[in-house]
């Protein structure tokens, strides 16, 4: 074979290379264009206003009030209570009770020397005796002119100064002994037969203790907030002792200006005796605040300026800041422009940008239960 011949075989061998190259290339191409009108021929997912969107779960917010817990320490007092001083001094000469006594009003606690003072009620007897009977004397006189009428009235003025002395003496007489203004429970006696003493002198302490007033303390924030009839429980510090029930009986007329703080009386029910004036007590009690915004923890994005939620207007995701006022199982109330009914992304917040359109997973349409089937009861869509 000749040069010429070599070189015009190897030719063609190169143009047919080339043909078979483009032959092949022409298949991917085709290839190619027919998986793309394949994909071209589904339609892309949209949100119910027809843009695409992106699919999230949403959630509708929830207002609950949050509760301001406020705690103080309350103080006893029996219903009447009453340190008891003599009305005079001098020589103890009886005490008649003894500590944790139950006395009936006017029983005798304790007694004085009083032998001068029973000698002046004697002589005021005798004074009055003498005074009625010159009174009934000119009475039974009954010539007339024999007495004047000025002697009458004189006589009878006497009768009546006398009756006076005599209620002096017996007043005098009765103050030497201390008797109980009401009925209740004494202390420990502070005296003791013999002592001599003077009206300074505390014999011991009575308490009417079936009911108790338990005082304490409460911020001004929560003045109008708590009302008299309004129910706390309230634990004594004392060992033992368990949880007491209370009512509000009377709040105080002002604030302290100094300290923000006004007084609360409240009523406890001690017919038990358990409890004694004194006694110390844990005050605690929730008062209802304003209505907060309820989101799921998991809804709450951190961003470069703090916390943040997406909520969803008109299909669109919208970043609306909140700030987190307490969290409680999973949930978090905030402080946000929300309502109740609001919709905000609970998952999916990865995926959110400003005013991007969202497909609500949960707002689709349910599939409808199929019919039940003759013969069989169906309750909440499921055949039993």
């Amino acid at each position: 074979m000749t040069r010429y011949a070599k070189g015009a075989a190897r030719n063609d061998r190169v143009k047919e290379a080339k043909v078979r190259c483009n032959i092949f290339r022409m298949a991917i191409v085709f290839v190619i264009g027919a998986a793309l009108g394949a994909c071209g021929g589904e339609e892309a997912p949209t949100n119910r206003e027809g843009g695409a969107g992106t699919n999230v779960i949403p959630h509708r917010v929830e207002l609950q009030r949050l509760s301001e817990r406020v705690e103080a320490v309350g103080t006893a007092r029996a219903q009447q209570q009453a340190t008891i001083f003599p009305e005079t001094g001098g020589e103890v000469t009886g005490v008649f009770f003894e500590a944790g006594d139950f006395v009936e009003a006017g029983a005798i606690l304790a007694a004085f020397e009083d032998a001068e003072e029973r000698l002046d009620v004697a002589r005021a007897r005798v004074a009055l005796k003498e005074a009625q009977q010159l009174l009934d004397r000119y009475g039974r006189i009954d010539v007339e002119g024999a007495v004047s009428e000025s002697q009458i009235d004189a006589a009878r003025t006497a009768v009546e100064a006398a009756q006076i002395e005599l209620r002096l003496a017996e007043e005098t007489l009765a103050d030497r002994q201390v008797r109980a203004p009401f009925a209740g429970y004494v202390g420990i006696p502070q005296i003791d037969p013999g002592a001599r003493i003077g009206t300074d002198t505390a014999i011991t302490q009575l308490d009417a203790r079936t009911r108790l007033f338990i005082d304490f303390e409460a911020p001004e924030q929560v003045f109008n907030m708590i009302q008299p009839g309004d129910r706390l429980s309230l634990q004594p510090f004392a060992a033992g002792q368990q949880h007491v029930e209370a009512v509000v009986r009377s709040i105080g007329a002002r604030i302290d200006p100094q300290r923000r703080l006004f007084q609360i009386r409240a009523e406890a029910n001690n017919e038990a005796d358990r409890l004694r004036p004194g006694m110390s007590f844990r005050v605690g009690f929730d008062i209802p605040g304003d209505p907060l915004p309820s989101v799921p923890e998991a809804a709450i994005v951190w961003g470069g300026d703090g916390a943040y939620v997406w909520a969803v207007k008109d299909g669109r995701a919208t970043q609306m800041a909140v700030t987190i006022v307490s969290r409680t199982a999973g949930q978090a109330l905030v402080r946000a422009p929300l309502q109740a009914g609001d919709l905000i992304v609970a998952e999916g917040v990865q995926k959110m940008r400003e005013g991007a359109l969202v497909d609500l997973l949960d707002a689709r349409p349910e599939r409808a239960a199929p019919p039940p089937v003759p013969g069989q009861t169906t309750v909440g869509g499921a055949a039993l």
